[in-house]
């Protein structure tokens, strides 16, 4: 049996001992209590709460109260049990056998069975941007029994037990969307019902979408909060005031702006934390149509790399919430290679590529005229672009800002309706799942966002992704991610900006919320309030 499976054999069967070590060993902290209703910044608002239909960030941290999918994982990103509660490989790593949780139920009362993960999987996920390359590796998803699902892969897949978490396997239930309506129309995505610690009261647009706490959920005991209120507040100082008054609990992300955040840290109430992001590993990079001229040139895509004073962004806009990126991995993802070309801002050399292009200045000094997208986070983003704007400027690359919302943003990116859009995109612990989804050429999906929107296509590059996600050995794995990496940043399909390290602020009444690499999105069953 190869060390592969053998881990992963004891990761399912010993879950369930780790857990309780994790317990055991934290016998000293305080006695959590029941009760109490913890209020988290919303910002911005999302469009829907199925997070099949949305990958959005503040849609997977909602739903993931609400939904749950089979597996979580830790801040070392082992897979730990939800749904399943324990799993097994066959020694030719081609059957996956996933034991259900007993007794769960959905938040109508419908039991939730084995038919409802296939139904999941074969009939929505299937179609969706996040686990499209997964089912693409699958034979049949099987349930001989309602305790139990079984997949079958065509060949090995090395990440697979990396793709469960609720933004790539939400489990959805069944009686409820194996219906005539299409999925984007089902009144449910906006009135979710799932298994989860918390049910969906009420959404007030505009202002707050309310949960309250579960009496039935699977888990004996919790959750120990009456519910969880979500805010909207699109404004970044009445974030920040909310926060210092105590009316919310919770921010996250870019809920804080860059500048604002050693002053928040240092509340006496506020606890900051880093932990949390471990499997998101979020990248923010520049879309690059690659379909329109000039970006469909390598050397185009090269100057706007060496044009961007991405440190700058980094220290002076992001005020250090992130590191310089060197490629396509984020530098906290598996198998990430610091060993590739290097674009240091050089307004001089991104020039001189332009003018082998035959891109000559007109008479005000313009080359070519490009839209950029703002990422619809919040002030910094907008700052960002700014910035951007006067980077590129400055080498003969006018650009005019299109501003929009959060579902315009998704679907202009995903219909290839821009020039150039800031993105921030998560890596997911693994680049069989978060990375090769944005170059494949086989993930060139016109109407999906998070797919391969620059449209960038290379045999080689589709090659050795595939060859990576069946490699059987972490060594083999390192050295066709590493060529990947050298190709990627040589061809730039996109601009990446940095890697992002973002922080979780959490009133000091607040316990446990954070206890996985999911952090906030993690379904805060054991969460709870101190009086």
């Amino acid at each position: 049996m190869c060390n592969t499976v053998r881990r992963a054999l004891l990761q399912g069967a010993l879950a369930a001992a780790a857990l309780l070590s994790t317990a055991t060993a934290s016998a000293a902290d305080p006695q959590p209590q029941y009760g109490g209703v913890l209020t988290a910044i919303l910002n911005p608002e999302p469009p829907n709460l199925n997070v099949a239909l949305q990958q959005v960030g503040t849609t997977q941290m909602v739903a993931g109260k609400i939904y749950e999918s089979l597996l979580t994982y830790s801040f070392d990103l082992k897979p730990q049990p939800s749904l399943a509660k324990s799993w097994e490989v066959s020694p030719d790593q081609l059957t996956y056998t996933f034991h259900l949780q007993p007794n769960v139920s959905w938040h109508d009362g419908k039991p939730f069975s084995a038919d409802d993960v296939v139904f999941t999987y074969t009939k929505v996920l299937a179609n969706t941007p996040r686990t499209r390359t997964l089912m693409a590796n699958v034979e049949s998803v099987t349930a001989p029994d309602p305790q139990t699902v079984v997949f079958r892969l065509k060949q090995p897949y090395s990440a697979f037990l990396y793709a469960f978490d609720i933004g790539g396997g939400v489990i959805l239930p069944k009686h409820l969307y194996d219906v005539d309506t299409p999925m984007a129309q089902n009144p449910h995505n906006n009135a979710p019902v799932g298994t989860g610690p918390f049910k969906f009261k009420h959404w007030e647009r505009g202002s707050y979408i309310e949960l309250v706490k579960n009496p039935a959920y699977w888990k004996e005991g919790r959750p120990y909060l009456d519910g969880i209120t979500y805010r909207v507040i699109p404004d970044a100082a009445s974030r920040r005031l909310a926060l210092e008054q105590g009316t919310v609990q919770q921010a996250w992300l870019q809920d804080i702006e860059p500048f604002d955040i050693p002053r928040v840290s240092k509340l006496p109430h506020i606890n900051t934390t880093q932990k949390g992001f471990e499997y998101w590993s979020t990248m923010h990079w520049i879309e690059l149509n690659g379909a329109r001229k000039p970006m469909d040139d390598k050397r185009f895509r090269q100057a706007i790399m060496y044009a961007l004073n991405r440190d700058f962004i980094t220290e002076k806009i992001m005020f250090g919430m992130g590191t310089v990126a060197t490629g396509p991995l984020h530098h906290n993802t598996r198998f990430y290679d610091a060993n590739v070309k290097r674009y240091p801002y050089d307004p001089e050399k991104a020039i001189a590529l332009l003018d082998e292009m035959g891109l000559k200045p007109d008479a005000k000094g313009v080359r070519v005229r490009l839209g950029l997208i703002p990422n619809p986070y919040g002030e910094m983003q907008r700052r960002i672009a700014e910035y951007t704007k006067q980077n590129l400027g400055k080498v003969g690359i006018e650009v005019n800002i299109e501003n929009t919302d959060v579902g315009g943003w998704t679907t202009r990116m995903g219909n290839w309706d821009f020039d150039m859009a800031y993105n921030g995109v998560f890596q997911y612990g693994d680049p069989a799942i978060g990375v090769s989804r944005t170059y494949v050429s086989s993930n060139i999906k016109k109407g999906l966002p998070f797919t391969n929107t620059s449209q960038y296509s290379n045999p080689k590059v589709d090659e050795l992704f595939e060859q990576a996600s069946r490699a059987t050995s972490d060594e083999e794995r390192q050295k066709l991610y590493t060529e990947v990496q050298q190709i990627l940043v040589e061809d730039v399909p996109l601009a990446w900006i940095n890697d992002t390290n973002y922080s979780i602020f959490l009133d000091k009444r607040v316990h446990d919320a954070v206890t996985t690499g999911l952090g906030a999105v993690d379904t805060y069953a054991d969460a709870w309030m101190s009086k």
